[in-house]
C-alpha cells in the first residue's frame, strides 16, 4: 500500500546502487524531480530503463550513475543528441557505458511481460532491422499454432520504478491524464513504485474512474512535487519549457560546463524548488 513520503525519503527507501531502476515519462510527466534526487543521493552502477531516455539519464549517465542503459530512441527531444550519453559510449567518460538498444514496441511489449509477470515478450517486429546485428537479446521464436517466426526479448522488471503524475488521492490510487506512454506497465512491472504527483486531493469523484491508473496497492510511494516533471510539461497544470532543452544542448556539450550546472541547479537543490521553475509555464484555467 502506498505511504505519502518526503521524496528524500521515498527515494533512499526504494532505490539501491547496482538497482535496475526506470524513470518513465512519454513526452510529459518526466520524473525530473525524483531523477534529481537519485543524483543528490549519489547512486552507482545503476541499470537505467527507458522507452525514450531524454535529458534526466543524459545527467545521470554524465554524473557516473550508470553502468548500462535499456532504451529504445534516446535524444534531446527537438533538439539533438544526448551528448553525455554519447561521450560516455564513445569516450568511456565518466566511465563506460553499456548500451542494450530496442525498438518502441519491443520496450513497451518488455514492460507489458514483465507486469504479467512473464520472462519474455513475444511480438511482430524487427523484421529487417540492424537492431538484431548488435543485440543479442534480440531472437525469435516460432509460433507452435501457426508456424509464424515472430521477434522475443526478454521481459523488463525493474527493481524501482518512478514515474510522475497529476493526482493522488487520499488513499494512495494515482491518476494520470493526457498521453499515458507506458507508465502504468512500467510500474506494474517493478518491485517498487515511486510515482511523485502535482498534488494531493480528497478524492477521484468527479472523474472518470479510468483515469485512476494505478490503485494504491500497486504503489510503494507518493510525494507530492509539484512542477515535479520540468522541463517536460504536465497536461493541465504547465507547458513544457522548451528553452530548457535547447540551452542542455549547449551545456552538455562541454564536460566541465555540464559539471558546474549539475552543481548548481541538481546537488545544490532540492525537490521543493521545481514549484517555482514552472511559475511562467502554467496553465491559468
Amino acid at each position: 500500500m502506498a505511504q505519502f513520503l518526503p521524496l528524500s525519503r521515498a527515494v533512499a527507501d526504494n532505490l539501491n546502487s547496482g538497482d535496475t531502476v526506470a524513470f518513465e515519462g512519454f513526452t510529459h510527466l518526466i520524473p525530473t524531480a525524483a531523477a534529481h534526487e537519485a543524483i543528490r543521493q549519489g547512486f552507482k552502477d545503476l541499470t537505467l530503463v527507458r522507452m525514450t531516455p531524454d535529458l534526466i539519464y543524459d545527467q545521470m549517465i554524465g554524473m557516473g550513475m550508470a553502468k548500462k542503459a535499456i532504451f529504445s530512441y534516446a535524444g534531446n527531444p527537438g533538439v539533438g543528441l544526448l551528448r553525455r550519453l554519447r561521450d560516455a559510449v564513445e569516450n568511456g567518460f565518466p566511465h563506460a557505458l553499456e548500451i542494450e538498444e530496442h525498438s518502441h514496441a519491443a520496450m513497451a511489449n518488455a514492460y507489458e511481460a514483465g507486469a504479467a509477470g512473464l520472462p519474455c515478450a513475444i511480438f511482430r517486429g524487427y523484421r529487417g532491422a540492424e537492431l538484431t546485428k548488435v543485440n543479442p537479446n534480440i531472437r525469435s521464436v516460432t509460433c507452435p499454432f501457426s508456424g509464424e517466426v515472430l521477434a522475443a526479448v526478454p521481459s523488463v522488471r525493474p527493481d524501482v520504478t518512478f514515474i510522475h503524475a497529476q493526482k493522488a488521492n487520499r488513499r494512495g490510487d494515482v491518476l494520470v491524464e493526457g498521453i499515458i506512454g507506458i507508465q502504468k506497465e512500467a510500474a506494474l512491472a517493478a518491485r517498487r513504485a515511486v510515482v511523485t504527483v502535482e498534488e494531493v486531493v480528497d478524492n477521484f469523484d468527479d472523474l472518470h474512474p479510468n483515469l485512476t491508473v494505478l490503485p494504491r496497492w500497486s504503489v510503494t510511494a507518493i510525494s507530492v512535487v509539484p512542477g515535479g516533471a520540468h522541463p517536460s510539461y504536465a497536461h493541465g497544470y504547465y507547458v513544457r519549457d522548451n528553452a530548457s532543452y535547447l540551452e542542455w544542448d549547449e551545456i552538455s556539450a562541454d564536460r566541465d560546463r555540464f559539471r558546474e550546472w549539475m552543481q548548481t541547479n541538481v546537488i545544490e537543490k532540492t525537490s521543493d524548488d521545481f514549484a517555482a521553475r514552472v511559475e511562467h509555464l502554467r496553465i491559468v484555467a
